[in-house]
């Protein structure tokens, strides 16, 4: 029962510590899409960490999962792993408390993208009431909506027909290429799967507020996935057109005043794209993405270590 709770272990502690080292880290904001990936590969060993204990506890509880779990294995590799004949009140019960926590966290994601695709069916109903098709024109064909509003905005509707929604408002205020700009940042998103990242952070934030991981996993995707938007549009039609899109856009919402805002990430994000920081060298984006790569296997291999000493 030492594998399960070394597990255990090393969950806590990437759940505890991952956060913090990386709110630490400069190199995030100046790589965006690696930022990402690190991100998802630390959170996927802590949900790795807990899938494992829970059949590993499992097996020990139940000799049923036992003998499933290791069908195809000799039966020293059984041995290694010192389940004994019953594991007892701890592995029964380590086993159905993470087995009740993989159920909830399930249920909290289908019950996000549920309530993403009633809101964009919804959305895309309305659109059609106040943008409705013309004559000869493909619903299945993206579209450049454009509503009447006093509120400069403009948002990516995804789905089967994407669309781009910009009010009449925002249109006075991008002038030249910034809406080309705008349009590569929302193409960014779809592009990237952005949203599904956002479904998932918002779950396990939602099902779990108390893990720390979870709850910094949550507020840096909606950080991130702006900057590498961000990138995407500025690699096109560079810095300072997207910088200026972003001020058209939001300077009547009290966004890059001296008091405290509901949208911060707005001004960070003009300051980032003015500064023009250097991105980090091809190696270094390498080397990241590789130990970030490396961390998800370290609890199979501490899952596996029994078993492979057995048969060597």
């Amino acid at each position: 029962m030492m594998v399960p709770a070394a597990l255990l272990l090393l969950g806590a502690l990437t759940a505890v510590l991952a956060p913090r080292l990386l709110a630490r880290a400069q190199w995030p904001e100046r790589e965006p899409v690696v930022a990402l990936w690190v991100w998802q590969c630390v959170v996927g060993a802590v949900l790795l960490c807990l899938a494992l204990s829970m059949l590993l506890s499992a097996a020990a509880a139940w000799l049923a999962v036992r003998g499933r779990l290791f069908a195809a294995a000799p039966h020293g590799v059984v041995d290694a792993y010192a389940l004994g004949p019953t594991g007892g009140a701890w592995a029964t019960g380590t086993a159905l408390a993470l087995a009740g926590g993989g159920l909830w966290t399930g249920a909290r994601l289908t019950r996000e993208v549920l309530r993403a695709r009633a809101r964009r069916r919804a959305q895309g109903a309305e659109l059609l009431v106040r943008a409705p098709l013309l004559p000869g024109e493909d619903p299945a064909g993206a579209r450049l909506v454009v509503l009447e509003g006093t509120r400069p905005d403009a948002w990516w509707l995804p789905g089967a027909a994407p669309q781009l929604v910009v009010t009449t408002a925002a249109l006075g205020r991008l002038k030249g290429s910034q809406l080309d700009a705008v349009l590569a940042h929302e193409q960014g998103h779809a592009q990237a799967r952005h949203d599904w990242l956002l479904h998932c952070s918002r779950a396990l934030a939602g099902g779990f507020p108390q893990v720390p991981v979870f709850a910094a996993f949550e507020a840096e995707m909606h950080r991130l996935v702006e900057l590498a938007a961000d990138d995407v549009a500025s690699r096109r039609f560079g810095r300072l057109t997207i910088a200026l899109a972003l001020v058209g856009l939001n300077e009547d919402r009290g966004v890059f005043g001296a008091y405290p805002s509901p949208q911060p990430h707005v001004s960070e994000r003009v300051r980032r794209l003015l500064s023009a920081a250097p991105r980090l060298s091809a190696g270094r984006r390498l080397r990241l993405t590789a130990l970030a790569t490396l961390v998800p296997v370290v609890p199979v291999v501490i899952a596996l270590m029994p078993g492979l000493s057995a048969l060597a």
